[in-house]
């Protein structure tokens, strides 16, 4: 099968050129003018479009197996690939947790038959299951996972010992959330005494307070740094924890990496009052500063990937009081949508943007031949309207649990057509059912 996508505007590797280019079935086969129509069985014309690489989310929960009321890997796979993200990275706290290789392989097994989208999923470790996360094969496993200080999915790593072990031993990325635990049920009980169940989610912010981000985030980098490991923060919250990491080296070179979160980049604790319990995650929408301070350190470098952090639950769930409301909202569907509108509002530059969310994300985890519009990679790629868009509404959100914290947004673009390794899997609106998504690899010399 041959597609000749024509006249596009691609972005890649802080370059933005006109060019057509020849997808020869799973792979890019040819970037350059006037490539000849010879022999194509599909020609897409994308002139006024530009041609982005496929997103890679590095960290979504698509709930399958156990939780499947609220999502599972087909629905949600499905929202990311009209939403331009071609790759994801899964998270363990499914039920049963992924803490062993067979459970691990079991999630596999599903995605190999329902997703729509390349899919890696991450091992996660306990107190007590080193031994089977030392049996993870870095060439098929993208990281270990580990909740340090808080767990949404009874994971909580939070004997000293056993991470010391964990981070000295581990030789691929051990992706972390960083909150301490003790902090929050102190500041919870602070406001449980005033409110009971019903505390007001504008308080969020302060029970998941920058302080116990910010004590769990350092430690985990000290530690880091004491035991050499290969260390990825998720989901940065708040302006003072941007200080732990740098900027004056090459991503390949760092050991020590961090990841911010769309709604965090998007929303501060004044939406609280118009969005409610559905802007509650974990970490916490925090203050206008933090978000500011996060831009900063997203734009100089000391941050290195944009991602979702995808963990959709029913709207109902979500209506439950403050202690038994779950944090999490789906995301995949809308987040290179409201980073383009940051584009077009002359935040971030289209090519940082691609970097962040493409090109990073592929060199952080070493996964091979995706993340690039080059030759000889995999063709997931994404083509974007920027003069076009629409409203988010209940009638397009293609998540399970059919809402999203951005219902009414206006975006000034849209996606009109995502591949995912080569094939066209979402166009205009219209899905392929035919699934050719595949498992991904990394490049790792371990040893």
């Amino acid at each position: 099968m041959k597609t000749l996508i024509k006249n596009a505007r691609i972005v890649n590797e802080n370059q933005i050129f006109e060019s057509d280019l020849l997808i020869e079935n799973d792979l890019i086969a040819k970037i350059e003018k006037n490539i000849s129509e010879e022999g194509v069985d599909k020609i897409i014309d994308a002139s006024g479009k530009i041609l982005l690489p496929g997103i890679i989310d590095d960290q979504v929960h698509f709930r399958e197996p156990g939780l499947t009321h609220k999502g599972d890997i087909e629905s949600e796979s499905r929202a990311a690939i009209a939403g331009g993200i071609t790759s994801y990275i899964e998270q363990p706290n499914t039920v049963p947790n992924a803490v062993t290789q067979q459970l691990l392989e079991d999630k596999y097994k599903i995605a190999a038959k329902k997703s729509y989208a390349n899919y890696g999923f991450s091992m996660g470790g306990t107190n007590d299951n080193l031994e089977e996360v030392l049996k993870t094969n870095p060439r098929h496993v993208p990281a270990i996972k580990l909740f340090l200080g808080s767990s949404t999915g009874n994971m909580l790593v939070d004997n000293p010992e056993i991470l010391e072990e964990i981070f000295s031993k581990v030789k691929m990325p051990i992706c972390v959330h960083c909150e301490d635990e003790a902090t929050i049920r102190k500041n919870t009980e602070i406001y449980k005494e005033q409110y009971g169940d019903e505390i007001p989610v504008k308080f969020h912010h302060l029970i998941r307070s920058e302080e116990a981000c910010y004590l769990s985030s350092s430690k985990a980098v000290e530690l880091a740094k004491k035991t050499g490991a290969r260390l990825h923060i998720y989901h940065l919250s708040t302006a003072k924890e941007t200080d732990l990491f740098r900027n004056d080296i090459p991503l390949k070179d760092k050991k020590i990496t961090a990841e911010v979160c769309v709604h965090h980049l998007h929303f501060t604790n004044k939406d609280y009052e118009t969005k409610g319990s559905l802007i509650k995650w974990n970490p916490a929408v925090k203050t206008q500063k933090d978000k500011e301070g996060l831009w900063e350190a997203l734009l100089d470098d000391r941050i290195d990937v944009i991602a979702t952090d995808h963990a959709p639950h029913t709207f109902e769930e979500k209506q439950n009081p403050y202690t038994s409301c779950p944090s999490g909202a789906p995301l995949v569907q809308h987040s290179l949508n409201v980073m383009l509108d940051y584009f077009q509002q002359g935040k971030i530059a289209l090519e940082k943007l691609v970097e962040k969310m493409c090109h990073n994300p592929a060199i952080l985890f070493e996964i091979e031949k995706r993340g690039f519009i080059k030759e000889g990679y995999k063709a997931d790629l994404v083509l974007v309207d920027l003069k076009d868009g629409y409203t988010v509404s209940k009638e397009n959100i293609q998540s399970k649990c059919g809402w999203s914290p951005l219902e009414g947004t206006q975006f000034k673009n849209k996606i009109t057509h995502t591949f995912v390794n080569g094939h066209l899997a979402y166009e205009n609106g219209n899905f392929s059912e035919l699934k050719k998504a595949e498992r991904l690899l990394y490049e790792r010399k371990i040893g």
